[in-house]
């Protein structure tokens, strides 16, 4: 068994009281709305995050873990992901997430998987781990779910046991130590100048981490298909932030 980061979760989505309604799905978002929701400052009706901790938990990653591949369509960890799920064989991984531990680990499809979408296409190795923490089971069987980030993994190889597909995975936790705090700190203003272009001049709020900013905006700010997966496999917070600066370029450049 593997440790990761817990997410804290507001209700268990596995009984009758947990049911909430998801309030959006991912289908048909802007990427600033969603971004918006998800950094939305204390007070304003938004549900808010945990905080980041740089040190992985308690909370066990089991060695074998569903995983739900997407074209593009990422998760970091401290950050939510709300998804629509209406294929037969990811309702069942679905159904028996909510049956055990609520974790499903998210990963990238690589480029040409169109040829065998319907089957096993290729995926890209590291993905994030992420647990539901809002479900809604619609009369169809349908869900709409929410995935909150825990950790990141590197997929060693594939259970083909189930219709959906299964991964044995390695942990692969971020540890951040002072100086680089120190450093995402210095980098603040760029990402908030990042930020404030897909939020129509909306500032971060000031109690949101540098980290979970930086994750944030690799999970949602528009950007060419590969970059975000590039960003996922950045060793760490830092490197990340670096990155996003880097892709950025002048539009990260704060007004003076």
């Amino acid at each position: 068994m593997q440790t990761a980061h817990p997410a804290r979760r507001r209700r268990d989505p596995r009984t009758t009281a947990g049911r909430e309604r998801v309030r959006t799905t991912a289908r048909g978002l802007a990427a600033a709305t969603v971004l918006a929701c998800l950094l939305a400052a204390p007070g304003g009706g938004a549900a808010q995050p945990p905080a980041f901790d740089p040190v992985p938990g308690a909370v066990a990653l089991p060695d074998v873990i569903p995983v739900f591949p997407l074209p593009d369509v990422m998760l970091f960890p401290n950050v939510s992901r709300p998804l629509h799920i209406f294929e037969p064989r990811y309702r069942e991984m679905v159904a028996d997430a909510l049956a055990g531990d609520g974790l499903i680990g998210m990963v990238t499809l690589e480029p040409g998987y169109e040829a065998d979408y319907e089957g096993r296409p290729p995926i890209f190795r590291i993905g994030c781990a992420g647990r539901i923490t809002e479900v809604e089971e619609l009369p169809d069987g349908r869900y709409l779910i929410v995935l909150r980030g825990l950790v990141k993994f590197r997929v060693l190889d594939e259970d083909r046991s189930r219709p959906y597909r299964l991964a044995r995975v390695a942990a692969l936790p971020e540890l951040v130590d002072d100086a680089e705090l120190t450093a995402l700190g210095e980098l603040r203003p760029a990402l908030e100048t990042i930020l404030a272009a897909a939020r129509n001049g909306a500032p971060a709020p000031a109690a949101l981490p540098d980290e979970d900013l930086v994750n944030g905006i690799a999970q949602y700010a528009p950007m060419a298909p590969g970059a975000r997966q590039r960003l996922l496999e950045a060793p760490g917070p830092l490197a990340r932030a670096e990155a996003l600066v880097e892709l950025f370029g002048a539009a990260a450049t704060p007004p003076r």
